[in-house]
């Protein structure tokens, strides 16, 4: 048994609020669903996605021995759900009809989403549902990914390597030219927002530890100091963007790799141990079993563990004190728990897919070894982690040393979107305006931000309107949302000429210090007869992409079922961006939060 570890606790109250949207998808969709045996008790559980494979695998396998508790077989069925979309559909009330059946057992990516929970609860005077002791599944630590070559360049695998040496090599105008290798061009860090992903914040929490020299103890008094602010500060500028999942970085990663271009894409991601096993067997989204596998990238990336200390992810199986959760079942849910925790051959599993075993039964060895860029004897430090009012203020110091944003919003606002969102409901165009409302939240101070709509036959011919040039959030935020809610549904749909417009219009103003983007919402295809050249659209955007040094990522909203995702995909990949999904238009609100969590 674990004691749940403090590793969010009262900071990640404030950070999940939203569910996090892995991948450029909404996850959340039930993926076994086999019907229970009228002689056994059913276990439901809702798992985080990135060992959903796993405990289908596991959940079979268990299934088959008919394990007997409270005088009844127990059968388990898994289904898949963010750790953040659960959260907050277990705090909010869960819905079955939304939410699939009620979890007996939760797994989310980490224990810390417990003490998230059991908050929200207590502040609706509500009763915990995460036991505070829960036996963890597997580990699996953070570390700093790097494509080998890259790594090699810096002393891997010999050398001790951290984040200094990142921050180092960020800061040096000579960039990559610095270590020997020009063609390599600026030293570019990807890492996720902490806001909406674990790896990201204990990315966070790391870098204070590196700034400070500390391996325990962190306090808020520590964070205060000019010279920790400077030193985060520097790893955060590094930062190309932002985003609400590293399989972003990953897949974009793969892509630009298969066409020899990966060494200029990325120079290193902050990511899971497991999450470089799954790149370097050609699965960068983690979707392969662990017999499978894809066209292996042409450059494989290791693992730096950094020298100055990391932090694990442990995988909780929490037994929910929940309503809908009695005697019977939580009988049969421990049943599972005690299977999956101490069964040789499930643990070994948890191996094979490439995280490290919960169990001290089962030694480390392969995938976990050099083969793979990894190193079974690392980290040689742990970091404790910090109390929850030290972690409160290292979020609302990262709000505050993180790259600034400058963000073009471009909407659709052709007449499909004045069709119903759902039948008898809002339409698309309310949900929209919804959407980037609550959205607006999520920009502060010192971000840039405007506004442009597009249909055609605007006034005087025009396909695309300026409603609030790019300006400083404090003040455009307020413009953007009085402009928004004014806007009606019009004519069709100049996809191609506003995005090469707004594109253009963004790069003209491009700002090295800052993230420089593009968010399209479309819900359609190209109308404009007068522009119909997609080939054209997508060669100017890659080819000033590749080319130029002031890259300004587009990353479009494929919004409802008729909208041109194929096109819209195009788009983002030609930027070096990603695609959202809201092909189920009612979910535009979190798709959009995902979209908003890259800046």
């Amino acid at each position: 048994m674990r004691r749940r570890p403090g590793v969010h606790a009262a900071a990640l109250v404030m950070v999940a609020l939203l569910p996090a949207c892995a991948g450029v998808k909404a996850r959340g969709s039930p993926t076994t669903r086999s019907a229970i045996p009228s002689d056994c008790t059913g276990v439901d559980i809702a798992a985080s996605p990135e060992k959903i494979t796993l405990l289908e695998d596991v959940a079979r396998t268990f299934n088959g021995k008919r394990v007997q508790a409270g005088g009844k077989c127990v059968f388990v069925r898994v289904s898949k759900k963010s750790s953040g979309a659960a959260e907050q559909s277990l705090s909010q009330g869960w819905e079955e009809s939304r939410d699939g059946p009620s979890p007996n057992i939760w797994s989310p990516a980490g224990g810390a989403w417990g003490s998230v929970l059991d908050q929200h609860l207590s502040e609706k005077g509500e009763g915990e549902y995460a036991p505070t002791d829960y036996k963890a599944l597997m580990l699996t630590p953070l570390v700093i990914a790097m494509p080998r070559p890259m790594a090699e360049a810096l002393g891997w695998p010999q050398a001790e390597i951290g984040y200094a040496d990142v921050i180092a090599l960020a800061r040096d105008p000579a960039g990559w030219a610095a270590k020997g290798h020009p063609e390599w061009r600026p030293f570019k860090l990807r890492k996720t927002n902490p806001n909406f992903s674990t790896s990201g914040l204990n990315a966070t929490i790391t870098t204070y530890y590196a700034a400070t020299g500390k391996v325990r103890g962190l306090s808020s008094d520590d964070l205060g100091s000019p010279t920790v602010r400077d030193f985060v500060a520097g790893v955060e500028q590094s930062v190309v963007h932002y985003g609400d999942t590293t399989l972003t970085f990953l897949s974009n990663l793969y892509r630009e790799d298969q066409r020899g271009r990966g060494l200029t894409y990325i120079s290193a991601v902050t990511v899971e141990e497991k999450s470089i096993l799954d790149y370097n067997k050609g699965d960068p989204e983690g979707k392969l079993r662990p017999d499978q596998s894809g066209t292996k990238p042409r450059v494989p990336l290791v693992a730096i563990y950094p020298k100055e200390g990391t932090l694990f992810s442990d995988n909780p199986l929490f037994v929910l004190d929940a309503p809908w959760n009695d005697d019977a079942h939580k009988t049969a849910a421990r049943a599972f728990v005690d299977y999956v925790t101490s069964d040789r051959g499930a643990q070994s599993q948890t191996l094979q897919y490439g995280f490290r075993p919960g169990s001290p039964d089962v030694a480390l060895g392969a995938p976990i070894d050099a083969d793979n860029g990894l190193d079974p004897k690392k980290p040689s430090t742990v970091l404790e982690v910090p109390r929850p009012a030290t972690l409160a203020r290292i979020l609302d110091l990262w709000e505050q040393t993180r790259k600034r944003a400058r963000v073009l919003l471009l909407l659709d606002v052709s007449g499909s979107m004045g069709d119903e969102a759902v039948a008898r409901g809002p339409t698309k165009l309310d949900l929209a305006k919804q959407a980037i409302t609550e959205g607006l939240q999520r920009f502060s101070p010192g971000d840039q931000l405007g506004l442009w709509v597009f249909t055609t036959d605007l006034t005087g011919g025009a396909d695309y309107l300026e409603l609030v040039p790019v300006g400083d959030a404090a003040s455009t935020s307020e413009q953007v949302r009085g402009r928004v809610a004014g806007l009606t549904p019009l004519n069709g749909t100049p996809l191609y000429t506003a995005t090469l417009a707004a594109y253009r219009g963004m790069q003209s103003g491009y700002d090295p210090q800052r993230i420089n983007a593009i968010v399209v919402l479309s819900d359609g295809r190209n109308e404009d007869r007068r522009n119909d050249d997609r080939a054209g659209l997508l060669q100017a955007l890659a080819t000033t992409t590749k080319e130029t040094q002031a890259p300004v990522r587009i990353f479009p909203i494929s919004y409802g079922k008729d909208a041109d995702q194929p096109t819209l995909r195009s788009i983002a990949e030609a930027t070096d961006a990603a695609l959202y999904d809201a092909s189920d238009a009612a979910t535009i609100v979190t798709v959009f939060q995902a979209v908003v969590s890259n800046f």
